[in-house]
This record gives structure tokens, sequence and C-alpha cells, in this order.
């Protein structure tokens, strides 16, 4: 595994507290986490260069109790205001003229969340924004894609913090999904290892581990991919198979590889310790000697769920993701109709589609939407929508022939498309998601948790896009065109042949047995037959 060239200098090689150049921009990111509070001061430059000026650590442990009581323990917020307000104070001193300011697992699962965030504006100033699972996953990756090459190949980022397993799911570059699980270093501590901390313990929390990620993460599609852990876990990890290579305490642990046969003798050697005897392993920060076991047994079974050889370990994680997405320079786009045509077609060829195929689907698509947009209630929004969501429908398979549906759905969910509103991509993606399979139903979340409206648009969309699919059957562009009449009691589709010679036996039965949805949002039967 190799490191990229980042667009970005890496975090780790700017110096400290460089002399500040006319064009930069200095933004201060704050990560609140279970186990600890982390902060980068940094200058961005118009570019995206990113220079470290100074950053500030402390570990007040607000995810400590949390899974038992419910609730942040008043001496973890006490010391978690303490630290905000340095580091508050620091970025003051330093100029940042923006600070982003994230809180993780323990305060989004605590029922006093919201009093600590109240409490940490009122004191420091600080306008703190609780992140969701995989939002915390998403800055990850962001944060990963900026220092290794994730470009080729299939990757699985995975950053363990104290309350949290985040995992973000990635091909050739292109994220496929992401997912939380509450499986982090403190809360697997207290819900295994009370007063008895033996091998019958461990065995019981990686078997629960291992139950869930059964259930969630396809071995099939991820086997093998590239690993790479960020987090607290990982660098100590790294410290110690380190300084038992005899490097001892390296400056950066960034980049180090540890196989799966190095991981599991770390784990059955800590194992076997008491926390105070971990205290004095080299490579092992005796603040995380408690809550490493627990740790590495969540990141041994994901190695083992996706039966990865090995990973490397990453020295940046949420905070420098989010430090990279608050510095983000927005591309100057001169035409919008333009711009999204062009992203939506690179997507398109570096997820390996099959032109022909998403090109007659399109086009199929956009006549019979033609003929039935006033009948629908659509408009030509809603054309744009069905067109790009034709042309992406089947890059799904570029992760896995089967759920190629859902695949497809998360690759454009995920996309960075421009001139394509957050609301727009979310609609192509589920039109493009229900272009065969089960209909849109309310048992399925992302489709539930959207407006009324949208899901009426999805609904009528997708019906449009499972027939045109259909009259592709045999990805053979057999049809030439189509002819349609809608009467009162019926739709009638005839499709006309590329040539004589084709049958078109295959296209009708495809399109036939897909037609329920249309029928159902039309309110009468269709009825499709060859010309």
């Amino acid at each position: 595994m190799t490191q990229s060239e980042p667009d970005r200098v890496p975090l780790s090689a700017q110096s400290r507290r460089p002399s500040p150049r006319p064009d930069d921009i200095r933004i201060a990111a704050v990560g609140i986490g279970s186990n600890s509070i982390r902060q980068i001061v940094a200058d961005v430059s118009p570019d995206g260069e990113i220079r470290i000026i100074d950053e500030m650590k402390a570990a007040p442990r607000l995810g400590e109790g949390v899974g038992e009581t419910g609730r942040l323990g008043e001496a973890a917020i006490r010391n978690a205001l303490d630290a905000l307000l340095r580091m508050a104070t620091l970025t003051r001193q330093m100029g940042a003229v923006r600070t982003e300011a994230v809180a993780t697992s323990a305060v989004r699962d605590a029922e006093n969340g919201p009093e600590f965030i109240a409490a940490v504006r009122d004191t420091t100033g600080l306008a703190v924004r609780i992140l969701d699972g995989d939002e915390e996953a998403l800055l990850s990756y962001r944060s990963a894609l900026a220092h290794f090459d994730l470009a080729a190949g299939r990757a699985v980022v995975m950053d363990i913090g104290g309350g949290s397993l985040e995992l973000a799911l990635s091909a050739d570059g292109l994220l496929d999904g992401l997912m939380s699980f509450p499986f982090g270093a403190i809360r697997m501590t207290e819900q295994f290892f009370g007063k008895d901390r033996g091998r019958k313990e461990l065995d019981a929390l990686r078997q629960f581990v291992r139950k869930e990620l059964r259930a969630t993460v396809s071995r099939r599609d991820w086997h093998g991919a590239q690993l790479i852990g960020s987090g607290g876990t990982f660098t100590n990890l790294a410290g110690v198979i380190l300084a038992r290579q005899g490097i001892g305490r390296a400056s950066s642990v960034h980049g180090t590889v540890v196989t799966r046969a190095e991981l599991e003798h770390v784990l059955d050697l800590l194992q076997g310790m008491s926390p105070s005897e971990r205290q004095a392993v080299p490579g092992l920060s005796p603040a995380r000697a408690d809550i490493i076991v627990a740790g590495l047994a969540v990141s041994a079974e994901v190695m083992a769920r996706i039966e990865s050889r090995e990973m490397v370990v990453s020295a940046f994680g949420i905070r420098e993701g989010l430090l990279l997405e608050a510095a983000r320079v927005a591309p100057a786009v001169a035409d919008t109709a333009e711009a999204r045509g062009r992203s939506v077609q690179q997507l398109a060829e570096r997820s390996h589609y099959e032109a022909p195929h998403a090109i007659q689907v399109q086009r199929i698509a956009l006549k019979i939407f033609d003929a039935l947009a006033d009948k629908l209630e659509l408009g030509a929004s809603d054309r744009l929508v069905l067109s790009d969501a034709a042309l992406l429908h089947d890059i799904g398979y570029h992760i896995n022939f089967e759920a190629h549906h859902k695949h497809s759905y998360h690759l454009i969910v995920h996309a960075e498309l421009l001139g394509m509103t957050p609301a727009e991509r979310v609609m192509v993606a589920n039109v493009a998601r229900y272009h065969r399979g089960s209909p849109p139903k309310r048992e399925h979340r992302a489709y539930a948790g959207l407006d009324r409206q949208w899901r009426r648009r999805i609904k009528r969309l997708a019906a449009i896009l499972r027939v045109a699919d259909g009259l592709d059957r045999g990805h053979a562009g057999a049809v030439e065109d189509i002819h349609m009449q809608l009467g009162r009691s019926e739709l009638d589709i005839r499709a006309i042949p590329a040539s004589e010679s084709y049958d078109l036996r295959l296209e009708l039965w495809g399109a036939t047995r897909k037609a329920a949805l249309l029928e159902e949002v039309l309110g009468v039967p269709v009825r499709i037959e060859a010309a």
C-alpha cells in the first residue's frame, strides 16, 4: 500500500507556526470525542494547501458511563469545558477567522447532550454541531482520501472512537456506503470488562461484534479491500509494533502497515496483562491502557470480516477531515447545467458503466416521460432527474451484481456532482435505486424519511425508469422507438424494432414484468406490444 501524492500537503509534513502568507485563511477545527477532545489551528491557502499552526489535546472521557447511565458525567463535563475554554482562547490568540466544532458518539447518545452543548456555547462561545454516525464516517473518509491512494480498488476506512465504530466503504475513489456501530473502545470496555477481564469476556465481546458485522457488512463485496485504521486505537497499535521492532517512539506512526497476525498477537499480549502492566508497554499511551483491548478486539473482527491481510494506520481522523471539509475551495462554475452533465458523465465513466445500455434506457425513459408528464404532474426539473438517474442506474455493477441498484444509490448519493443540489442528488439516487427490485416502500428508511412530495415524485419517475430498463432487457438496443397512447382505461406502448431481424420477445417480457408500478401511479393497466 502506498500513499498518494495528495492535492493538499499532508498535515504531518507541515512545520509548526510557519510565517503567515497574505492569501491564507486561518481556520480552527475542534473534535469532541467520547475519549478525547482535539483541536487543530491551520492556515489554508486558496488552492487548498493546509499548514498546521498549533494543536491541542485533552482527554476528559465524556463517554465514560454513558452506556450505563445515559448521561454525561459531571466531572467529565467540567474537564471538557475547561479544555474547550483553553482551546477557544488559543483559537482567538492565533487569529483564526473561523472555528468548526463537532461532537460525536458520547454527546450524541447522552440525554444531557444538548445541555452540554449549551454549556459549551455559554462558557466558550463555540457553536458545536453534533454529528450523526454517517457524518462521522464521512469525515474519516475525507481525511483518508487526502492522505492515501484510494483511486484504484476497494477500500474500507475504519475509525474507532470511545463510543462508536465508523466504516466508510469505497471503490475506485467512489464512496459506496457509510456505517456506524456502537462499538467504541470505552463502551465495549464497560459492557464486557467489569471485574473480570479474561479470555471469556474477550471472546464474548468479539462474538457480539462479529454477529452484527456479519449481518451488515458484505464479505463478498469487500473481501480483501484495502483497510485503513483511523483513531487512537490504531496509532497506539502502531506505536507498540514499532517499539517491538526496535524503532522506538517514531516521530509519526502514519502509514505503518499492520498485518492481521501482528494485530492478533498484540491483542493476545495485552489481554493477558492488567491495566497497570499495560501502562509500561513501550509505544502504548498509559492513558489508553484500560480501553485498548476492547478497541483492538473490534478492529480484529473488522479485519476478519473482510478477510484483509493487513491494514495501514492513519495518523489523521475526524478532526483532520473536519478541517479539510471546512477548507474546501469551491470551483467556479460558469454553466451549472454543463457542469452537472459533465459531473454525471464522469461518475458514470469512473464506475465503468455500460454506455450503450445506459444511453438507450435514458432515451426511452425520456420518451415515456414526455408522453406522461402532464398526467403524472411532473415538470422540467423532474425530467432532468430522470435523465441523470437513467444514465447512472446500473453503476452499482461496479461494486457487485447482486443488489447493484442499492450500490447505485450509495455511489450517487455520496458523489461530488457539480451543479446539483443535495436534494437533487438524493432524488437521482433514489430513482436509480428503484429501477429494479422492490418498489419504494415505507419500510425503506432512506425513502421513508423523505418529504411526501419527494416520495411521490420518486415513485413516478422510478415507474418510468423501470419500464424503460425493461425495454432494453437484452442490452442490445433492439428497440428503435416507441409509440404511446394513453386512454381512459389503458396505456398502450408499442415498441418498434431497430431492425426487422430483431425479435423483441425478451424486451416485451422485461418491460411488462416491470410495469406494475407504472400501472399503480397512472391508475390504468399498461399494455406493451411490438408494433
